[in-house]
């Protein structure tokens, strides 16, 4: 059978190229998939434990049987750049979520969010900034796994609305090229009080930052590098038991 497989960050760099196809036999798992990169790529081995895969957009345990014409993601910890893509290309949405390649215009969503019965809106703007651990930042380079990225965003946004008093909600994340003071993600809620919405909206970022498949590129002033990624949630790493792999003699 034929799958294609998908590579991102630094995972994508190790390989040489974001994507290729893989002949495997009837029967292989994703945990096949992942022992054929570890004994293919040396500097894929220390890294298999990390990852996390997704199975035609969800992520998916390393059981999981695949079958011929599957989409496999494998996924680096999040940071959150892919090929530029042109400007002309559609924006990816959702309900209330996009994933974007220009500016996050922050006052018009902010402001379409507004109703009568809202006491509060809360807006949570995450800014390039011009220096990591003491390295001058030129600029920054945002990629995603983009469909996954939209759906995990939307249930973010969709447990928020259950999880919080919160009236409404929009998540916007931007890929690409971003220099020094843009927005790379929005967040803005709006409830009938403050506190629901702060608490909402410090949920939001905090989870996104480990569950949504966005890649980080830093670029200094000596080199450029992937910005480490927060571990994946729990729920998320129990299933994948990948593990080290050695590369066969």
């Amino acid at each position: 059978m034929r799958i294609r497989v998908l590579l991102f960050g630094q995972l994508k760099d190790i390989v040489g190229k974001p994507e290729e196809t893989l002949d495997l036999a009837p029967g292989a798992s994703l945990s096949d998939v992942v022992a054929d990169y570890g004994h293919r790529f040396a500097q894929f081995q220390p890294l298999a434990g990390s990852i996390a895969c997704a199975l035609n957009q969800e992520y998916a345990p390393a059981s999981a049987l695949l079958k011929d014409g599957d989409e496999v993601g494998l996924l680096p910890p999040v940071s959150g750049g892919a090929q530029a893509e042109s400007e002309a290309q559609p924006e990816l949405k959702s309900p209330h979520c996009a994933i974007v390649q220009e500016r996050i215009a922050t006052p018009q969503i902010a402001d379409s969010l507004k109703a009568p019965e809202d006491g509060a809106t809360v807006i949570f703007e995450g800014i390039v900034r011009n220096n990591t651990r003491g390295r001058r930042t030129l600029y920054l380079h945002y990629e995603a796994y983009k469909p996954m990225a939209v759906n995990e965003m939307e249930k973010l946004a969709q447990q928020a609305l259950e999880q919080f008093k919160i009236r409404d909600v929009r998540l916007v994340h931007r890929l690409g090229r971003l220099e020094i003071g843009e927005t790379s993600v929005l967040i803005v809620v709006s409830s009938a009080h403050r506190g629901a919405a702060f608490d909402a909206c410090r949920w939001i970022i905090d989870t996104l930052k480990k569950t949504v498949p966005i890649w980080k590129k830093e670029y200094f002033a000596d080199g450029a590098v992937w910005a480490d990624g927060e571990p994946f949630p729990e729920d998320i790493h129990k299933s994948k038991n990948f593990g080290p792999t050695t590369a066969s003699n």
